[in-house]
């Protein structure tokens, strides 16, 4: 599954200079998603599922990896966007902060 900062971080450069950031991790395995019915059977069974399909890939020797993504935006702009950005209910939108590759995590 993909990961997703809720917080918004606060970055700040050698020459003092401040950056509000939000973390995205894509996973390179693609999403599979379980219907409906098959989510609340999974409940019922394994409501720790994630974390067991997770742990049996690593352990059969395969890898997990996320691809890792920023969203940057500088203090004034911060300051002045469209709302308050350290609100953990709001998202950034790509269109508005673009996401740049940061590089990869890897679970071996």
């Amino acid at each position: 599954m993909n990961g997703y900062s809720s917080h918004t971080y606060k970055w700040v450069n050698v020459k003092g200079e401040v950056f509000y950031v939000k973390y995205t991790f894509k996973t390179d395995a693609g999403i599979k998603n379980f219907t409906a019915e098959q989510a609340d059977d999974m409940l019922k069974t394994n409501p720790n599922y994630g974390k067991q399909d997770l742990y049996d890939h690593i352990e059969s020797g395969n890898v997990a990896s996320w691809t890792m993504f920023v969203q940057i935006l500088p203090e004034a702009e911060g300051e002045n966007f469209k709302y308050d950005i350290l609100d953990v209910t709001k998202i950034w939108p790509h269109k508005d902060v673009p996401m740049h590759e940061v590089g990869k995590l890897v679970l071996n």
